[in-house]
């Protein structure tokens, strides 16, 4: 599976879905200031562990638990590093804590369902998002949605994932994940102009962040832009194919169609 980084600095993939640990919601049962420090140690444990440091990731969180052993974002970060390590039935276990503690953790159950996807679980994946996308309070919903939208493909919900990927653009334009499948969702119900607009948006997109294009997205801008007679257009993405991905399927497919 492709890793997908959707958000600016916010938010880090941990499967094809994007996962998102970057701010906390505090404790329960403690002083406001055990609560600063608890939110502070689960900080320090994000940063080790978008370091790749385990080890202080763990020692951090283990002190947030110290502080409050019901800590619903400590054990978001520890699903998430167990996840790393390999321990996946661990992790399950430590993400279903994180939300017994905390259900309304949206930053949580947006990690849970990532890891569901991530272990082929889509309909479990698909109903956690559900959740996530519903709460109109959790900072990353744009994300949320584009999440959904994954999980609906893979459970073959077609008009749902384009519903999810609409949402997702609504609530922010710069996720150029979402508008390359809504490209070629149009694509495939024959909508062309409307299939165009979205691949020029995330071809935008994809540039401004630096995201190489993939076998599927240029095989797509070659048929987007057959279909508008642009043939100059249809032998860039050719050329890049050819030259970045001669062995994929894609390639294959653009042989075929000479």
């Amino acid at each position: 599976m492709n890793v997908i980084r959707s958000m600016i600095f916010a938010c880090i993939a941990v499967a094809t879905l994007t996962s998102c640990v970057t701010t906390t919601t505090g404790g329960f049962n403690t002083t406001p200031s055990q609560e600063r420090a608890e939110r502070d140690l689960v900080q320090l444990a994000i940063g080790y562990y978008d370091a790749g440091d385990m080890t202080g990731a763990r020692r951090n969180i283990n002190n947030a638990l110290a502080i409050n052993d019901r800590s619903s974002d400590a054990y978001n970060v520890l699903a998430l590093v167990l996840q790393r390590e390999g321990d996946i039935e661990l992790a399950r276990e430590t993400f279903e804590r994180s939300l017994n503690y905390d259900g309304s953790n949206s930053r949580a159950r947006n990690n849970y369902a990532a890891f569901l996807f991530d272990i082929g679980e889509y309909e479990q994946s698909y109903r956690q998002l559900e959740m996530v996308a519903n709460d109109t309070t959790y900072e990353a919903r744009a994300l949320a949605f584009e999440n959904l939208g994954l999980s609906a493909l893979r459970t073959e919900r077609p008009e749902r994932a384009e519903y999810a990927f609409d949402r997702a653009l609504q609530l922010n334009r710069n996720l150029y994940r979402s508008s390359m499948e809504m490209a070629q969702i149009k694509f495939e119900k024959g909508e062309f102009a409307e299939a165009m607009n979205y691949y020029n948006q995330f071809v935008t997109s994809s540039n401004f962040y630096n995201v190489a294009q993939t076998p599927r997205s240029l095989w797509l801008g070659i048929q987007l832009e057959r279909r508008f007679d642009n043939e100059e257009g249809a032998a860039i993405y050719a050329v890049l194919l050819e030259r970045l991905y001669s062995d994929s399927i894609q390639y294959l497919q653009y042989l075929n169609s000479q």
